[in-house]
């Protein structure tokens, strides 16, 4: 089984982005599963160019998408994604669609088609905070986690597919003191548990467990 992994590079007058970081810092097998490691760039069309070409070259069997959420407190793979860019802030290349779908011939809006919920109870496990995020945002996260749904139901045989959200690590955080974080070793710990769900839950259904959220 092989697993292809991306992450952003940093965005947002950032220095560093944790999701690119603590991907580095997964072992290059977990749990039997090749893990096959891809930088993307925070540019909305160009991400999902990156990501397409890399997918169609090593042919995965899954494929998980990461970002940092800054003011998140836990790791949360993400539910749906919405074919609708709207972005609050410029891409690293000054691009600011407003109000654009991601792809015209798309459907309006995918389900992940990774094992969500089992995901974030194995996190949870391995002693890291998780949960189940029902909005991906409309700025390059939601974009490459359509990109890359849309890419499986349309050339990828409908390999499952789906993105995880991170938080800021501790240096991020020295002028934001009101925002969470999270070490860069924990991140990387509990991604590498999503990876764990991932292959233990191939063609099986997704844990039936409270996910939901009143607002």
């Amino acid at each position: 089984m092989k697993i292809l992994v991306a992450a952003f590079d940093p965005f947002g007058g950032e220095k560093i982005n944790p999701a690119l970081e603590a991907v580095k810092k997964l072992e290059d097998t977990i749990a039997g599963a090749e893990i096959v490691k891809l930088e993307i760039p925070t540019v909305f069309q160009k991400s999902g160019e990156v990501l397409r070409k890399k997918a169609l070259e090593v042919k995965p069997d899954m494929i998980l998408c990461v970002g940092q959420a800054g003011g998140r407190f836990a790791l949360t793979p993400e539910r749906v994604a919405i074919n609708q860019d709207d972005a609050r802030i410029k891409d690293n290349e000054g691009n600011q669609p407003i109000d654009v779908p991601i792809k015209e011939d798309g459907a309006p809006a995918y389900f992940a088609t990774l094992p969500i919920k089992a995901m974030a109870a194995k996190i949870k496990e391995a002693g890291v905070p998780s949960a189940v995020s029902n909005s991906a945002g409309t700025f390059v996260c939601n974009h490459i986690m359509y990109q890359a749904l849309y890419l499986s139901a349309k050339e990828l045989n409908n390999i499952p597919a789906g993105f995880i959200h991170v938080p800021y690590i501790p240096e991020q955080v020295v002028d934001k003191p009101e925002k969470p974080a999270m070490s860069l070793d924990d991140i990387a710990k509990g991604l590498t548990a999503a990876l764990e769900a991932m292959v233990e839950y191939a063609g099986k259904e997704d844990l039936k467990l409270v996910g939901g959220t009143t607002h």
